[in-house]
This record gives structure tokens, C-alpha cells and sequence, in this order.
């Protein structure tokens, strides 16, 4: 070869050795870039130049032309990154559960346990002390005033749930947002990077380590699978359901409900609406839902994976009463995962029986004709005994109701112009009988004859000693009011122990794929020290190569002039 044709040999040893320290300096100047991955130098030989072909030789006589900065890689591992971001999914979904189960018992143990298992101790004592003394009218103004606090402390307890609720739904709110946002960066980037790596000459490994960080993101966020395309595209799904593809994104929509106020994902696509007068959109989701909150929790159907989802379960869909306790059917589908609904159900389960039996209590023992534990109220005109109630519901809508028992054998105020009665006794919509808080020796019970009703009284002391009350239709063990409450705020600690559990498990299972991933695409700063030193070498060595080449062509031109 030409002296001239080695200069440019060491010509390419010098720029590639500079590409390469290049890369290396990349690489150590994102050392601690969260998403970033190492980015790897491929260097090849450039064509040969063919001087003689020879088919008795074993090669053809070729000269080389020097070395080429081929490619720049990412050191990626497929398979771990869809397992990182399955189990990351899988732990999000645990550990949402267990802070969810956490927050719950910190409302009922810290903030409210005490307060209302003292207000039920003093019910209770109240009630004790009616009946060593039926007719004492200071005790039974204490009864008044000790069912007062009950039903306080109790409305206090559920209102934290609802509230509790309602923070979920705005969680849930603001994650559909973050990943519906993240969805439209991915399609963006799909764009840049096709663009980008068209011609095969670049690859655009910056903005694929963006593209990994958001498909990192949203796998902790929601189940997702997803594949790349012969032209660098990525496109997503989301349980199950095209979400990205390489230059759409089909946004997740937010129904919320009128009454509730809760939110439920829905895709727009599959929606079908109508124009409202305002000229918005009236989304029909029956068929769209992004989840069914009805399915099985399983890790075995992936159907546990995302942060979402476990926010949608805990908050499930509804207010829940102890009317959802009732059928055991409806209760497994609807309320058993739900980590608020199934609380408020047994909550209000507690405060439905404690109410129904002291009403029941007095209104068996009432007497309509003389008017014993009766109070007057006015029915078409006339008045007229009713058997007094030391709970009642909340009339707001003007109608008379009358005390009647239902068909459970409960006392239950019936509309008069209603077909069916409305049940009275569920936290959220009971109050004290304002007679009594006006008059509370109306709770005498001094029969017309003179005598003590301490039957009556014994028998409203007795009911807080039966066992005759179970947590949930799938909890066989009867449990009297006193231990009720215990027995719910112990199944959350047993239940908030189970999520820590599989949480810290699982926590444990991303880490170490973390790690596992993190020796394939991290950065180690003495590796790219060394690289660093190699590549130098190199190009110390191309330079010195130019240098021999130059003073050969010096000497060749000096003497030729001589």
C-alpha cells in the first residue's frame, strides 16, 4: 500500500478511538441518570482492497483500509425488562394494598377505636345501671346522653371511611391522568426514534432509554405487555387492550358517578355516547371498562398487577351497609376484596344490630293502648300512640312515617304511602329520637300499675352480653357487640399483615431482578475506566502510527530533493 493510503489507515484508528473515548465519557457522565443504559462500542474492520486473486492460494492477497466505529449498542436484556416490569407491577399492586390496609387501621385504632369503644363501654354501662334502676330519671338521661356519644363516635368512624374513600378516587384520578400522559410520551417517541434510526445509520439510544424509564413507570402503574416493531416503534397494551401503538394512543376516559363521585376508567374508543345541552359528551361504559372489580385476585391470572387497580379495590365502587352483608353471594363478588367496603359494611353491620335490638327491645314492651314507652305522634289528623324509639331515621322528605315491624322481624319506620318499607338503622342516616333528647324520662319504664319494668330493662342490658353477631357471611364465630369491634379491628391487622407479607416478598423479587438487570444495563465506573484507558491507548497508538508514516514521507521527499 501507498504511504499516502497509510495515513489513512491511521487516519481511522485516530477518529474511531476518538468516537469510542466519546462513548466512554457518555457513559461516565451519566453514571447515576436514573433509566439510563450503558451504551456499548462496536468497532469492525473496513473494506478490503483485492490486489491478487489466486485460486491455488488459500486466500486472496488483500489490503485493509483501517477500522470503523460500526455501532453503538445498548446493552439491554429483553427478558428481564418484561420480567422488571411485571413483578414491579405485581409488588405496586401488594404494596398499595398494604398502605391502603395500614391507613384503615390507623383510622379505626388511632384515631377513632378508643373513642368509640368508649362510647359503646359507656352505652353499655348506661344501660347497666337502667336496669338496677328503671324508674331513676338521672339514669335515664345518662342513656340519652351515652347513646348520643355512640351514635357520634359511630357516624365519626364512617365519615373517616368515606372520606378515606374519596382520597382513593382522587388518586385514582390523578393516575389515569399520569398515565394517559405517559402514554402520548411514548407515541412521541416512537415517532423521533423512527425518524431517527430510517436511514440505519444512528441509533437513537438516548431516547430509548427515555421510551424504557416511561414503559418502567407504567408497568408499576397498570398491567401492560408489549413489542417492538422492524422499525423501532414500540407498541403497548394495557390490560389487554391496545393503549400505544406506534403513532396512536387511545386515552382512558374518567365516568364519574353522580352520586358517589367515583371515578371508573373506561376507553374512549369503546364508549359509546350522546351530546348532553351543553354540548359535552354523555359516555355510555358499560362495555368500555378499562377493569372488572368483580374478577378473581390471582397470581396465577396476572390478575394482581398495577397500583391502580389495588386503589380501585380498596376504594370500590359504592358506599357499603350492612345491607351488603346480607346476601352471601353478592357479598363475595361485590364487597369481599374491597378493602373500605368491606370495613364500612361491618361496621355499620355493628351499629344496625346494636340499634335494631334496644329499639326492638322497647318496642316490644311498649303498649299502644295505655301508652308505656310510648310516644304521641300525629297520623291523619289523629294522635296516637307510638312505640318510642331511642334511634330513628332521618326524615327530610315531610312524610309521617309509622313503626312497623318488617318482614326480618327489625322495626322499621314505613312511608304511608310507600309499597315497601324503607329500613331505618344504617349509620349514615340515623339520629337520636329528638323526643327523647328533649324529654328523656319518656324512657321511664314505670309500668301503669306502678311497678319496675326491669325485665325490659335486663333484657336491653342483656343484649350487649349474646353472642349473635358474625363479621361477614364467610365468618362462621358469633361474637357479642362488646368483642364486634374488637374482632373487625383485629381481621384488618390480620389482613394488613398478610399484604406486608406478600408486599415485602414481592419487594424483594424486583429487587432482585433489579439487581440482575442492573449488571447488564448499569454503569460501572471502573469498566469504563478501563475502556477509557484502552481507547486512549489506542488513540495514542494511531498517532503514533501517523507520525512514523510522516517522518517516512519526510525523509522519502528530503532525499529525493537531495
Amino acid at each position: 500500500m501507498s504511504l499516502m493510503g497509510s495515513l489513512y489507515i491511521g487516519q481511522s484508528g485516530l477518529q474511531t478511538s476518538q468516537n469510542s473515548l466519546n462513548t466512554t465519557a457518555h457513559n461516565m457522565s451519566n453514571l447515576d441518570t436514573t433509566g439510563y443504559t450503558r451504551q456499548q462500542v462496536l468497532q469492525s474492520d473496513k473494506q478490503y482492497n483485492t490486489i491478487v486473486r489466486s485460486a491455488s492460494a488459500v486466500s486472496n492477497q488483500q489490503i485493509g483500509l483501517g477500522v470503523t466505529y460500526s455501532k453503538v449498542r445498548q446493552v439491554r436484556d429483553t427478558f428481564l425488562d418484561q420480567t422488571y416490569r411485571k413483578e414491579s407491577g405485581r409488588s405496586a399492586f401488594y404494596t398499595t394494598s398494604y398502605q391502603c390496609m395500614t391507613n384503615v387501621e390507623t383510622l379505626l385504632g388511632e384515631m377513632y377505636y378508643a373513642t368509640f369503644n368508649e362510647s359503646m363501654e359507656n352505652l353499655k354501662y348506661a344501660i347497666d345501671e337502667l336496669a338496677k334502676t328503671p324508674s331513676d330519671s338521672v339514669v335515664q338521661g345518662l342513656v340519652v346522653q351515652r347513646a348520643s356519644s355512640f351514635l357520634d363516635s359511630a357516624q365519626a368512624v364512617y365519615k373517616g371511611l368515606c372520606d378515606y374513600q374519596d382520597n382513593l378516587n382522587l388518586q385514582i384520578k390523578t393516575n389515569i391522568k399520569t398515565v394517559n400522559e405517559y402514554g402520548k410520551q411514548i407515541s412521541e417517541l416512537n415517532e423521533q426514534i423512527v425518524k431517527i434510526e430510517a436511514g440505519g445509520i444512528e441509533s437513537a439510544n438516548d431516547l430509548r432509554d427515555a421510551r424504557n424509564q416511561l414503559l418502567d413507570e407504567l408497568g408499576a402503574l397498570a398491567r401492560i405487555s408489549y413489542k417492538e416493531d422492524i422499525y423501532g416503534g414500540v407498541t403497548v397494551q394495557l390490560e389487554g387492550h391496545d393503549f400505544v401503538t406506534r403513532d396512536l394512543v387511545f386515552e382512558i376516559g374518567l365516568d364519574e358517578d353522580e352520586e358517589t363521585g367515583f371515578y371508573t376508567p373506561f376507553w374512549i374508543v369503546d364508549a359509546d355516547y350522546t351530546l348532553k345541552a351543553d354540548g359535552t359528551k354523555k359516555y355510555n361504559t358499560e362495555d368500555a371498562e378499562v377493569y372488572n372489580l368483580q374478577q378473581t385476585i390471582s397470581s396465577d391470572l396476572n390478575t394482581d398487577i398495577g397500583g391502580i387497580k389495588a386503589m380501585l379495590f380498596a376504594r370500590g365502587t359504592k358506599r357499603a351497609n350492612y345491607t351488603d352483608l346480607l346476601d352471601a353471594e353478592a357479598y363475595d363478588r361485590d364487597i369481599s376484596q374491597s378493602i373500605v367496603m368491606n370495613i364500612q359494611a361491618e361496621f355499620d353491620q355493628l351499629i344496625h344490630a346494636v340499634t335494631t335490638k334496644l329499639n326492638g327491645i322497647l318496642a316490644d314492651a311498649a303498649d299502644t293502648q295505655t301508652g308505656y314507652l310510648c310516644e304521641t305522634v300525629t297520623v291523619d289528623g289523629k294522635e296516637t300512640y307510638q312505640p318510642i324509639q331511642l334511634f330513628q331515621k332521618k326524615v327530610t322528605d315531610g312524610y309521617n312515617y309509622e313503626v312497623t315491624k318488617g318482614v326480618t322481624g327489625e322495626w322499621v319506620y314505613a312511608q304511608e304511602d310507600a309499597s315497601e318499607p324503607e329500613t331505618l338503622y344504617t349509620v349514615s342516616n340515623m339520629i337520636i329520637n329528638p323526643a327523647l333528647l328533649r324529654e328523656p324520662t319518656k324512657l321511664s319504664m314505670m309500668r301503669t300499675d306502678m311497678k319496675e319494668d326491669y325485665e325490659t330493662a335486663a333484657a336491653m342490658a342483656e343484649a350487649f352480653q349474646t353472642d349473635e353477631l358474625s363479621l361477614n357471611p364467610n365468618v362462621s364465630m358469633k361474637s357479642n357487640f362488646m368483642d364486634y369491634y374488637s374482632d373487625l379491628v383485629s381481621q384488618i391487622a390480620n389482613s394488613g399483615a398478610v399484604f406486608k407479607s406478600i408486599s415485602e416478598s414481592q419487594a424483594d423479587t424486583v429487587e432482585a431482578t433489579c439487581a440482575a438487570r442492573d449488571q447488564i444495563v448499569g454503569v460501572s465506573s471502573d469498566e469504563e475506566l478501563t475502556n477509557m484507558i484502552k481507547f486512549q491507548n489506542a488513540y495514542n497508538a494511531s498517532s503514533r502510527y501517523i507520525n512514523v508514516i510522516s517522518e517516512m514521507l519526510e525523509h522519502l521527499l528530503n532525499s529525493l530533493a537531495g
